[in-house]
């Protein structure tokens, strides 16, 4: 049997104690590496060369983000899981952008955690649930509050755009000249950060402003 190389970052002893016990359970799988800090992960990562690793963000000194991002910049192709207690989606959004292939939290079944490695290996993302809970809301969040910066009749124009009228419809129903509401759609993107239309769509369905994309 093949058996993949794993390595453990996390401060606490105990812990990596932990960690080797649940995968040294699952067939295939050897600890190879431990380590204790961002500095010390690095030189293992290089010494042991190992398939995967298993990383707290949460260490002393420099961060596990840090780690995963020297790593990274060291082997582009580092298989690395974020295994922490910060359900927040700030940690997890700065992980994923450093290059992390999984990242679950220590309050997720273990088996989450197994899965995450075996989908890094095979090079497919995994994140716990209660994590894609927490960036899904923020999503929701931050665009409500943008939404915010839209006057009534600007809210107006950006829904009946999402559901795809017509500027000489939209002019019409609200009674307007068209020139009026294609300023109000350059002045919407730009208030709220949009690029496209289609990023206009998304951001209607992410405020509840429409449910689905829809044909009028």
């Amino acid at each position: 049997m093949t058996h993949h190389r794993l390595m453990i970052v996390d401060d606490h002893p105990v812990v990596r104690e932990g960690y080797r016990r649940l995968i040294e359970l699952q067939p295939g799988f050897r600890i190879v590496a431990e380590a204790g800090d961002a500095k010390e992960a690095y030189a293992r990562f290089r010494e042991a060369q190992p398939d995967a690793v298993i990383m707290d963000v949460t260490l002393p000194g420099a961060s596990g983000i840090e780690a995963l991002r020297h790593i990274r910049q060291y082997d582009p192709d580092a298989r690395i899981v974020v295994f922490t207690m910060h359900q927040g989606s700030a940690f997890a959004l700065k992980a994923i952008e450093a290059g992390a292939f999984g990242y679950v939290t220590k309050s997720s079944d273990p088996n989450m955690l197994i899965d995450a490695v075996n989908g890094a290996l095979a090079g497919r993302r995994v994140i716990s649930p209660d994590v894609i809970e927490a960036i899904a809301r923020e999503r929701i969040l931050g665009a409500v509050n943008r939404l915010g910066d839209l006057t009534a009749r600007q809210t107006e124009i950006l829904r009946l755009m999402a559901i795809g009228w017509p500027v000489e419809r939209i002019a019409d129903t609200l009674s307007v000249s068209r020139k009026t509401v294609q300023n109000n759609h350059y002045q919407i993107k730009a208030l709220v950060g949009l690029e496209t239309d289609a990023q206009l769509v998304w951001f209607a369905i992410e405020t509840g402003l429409i449910d689905v994309p829809t044909e009028a």
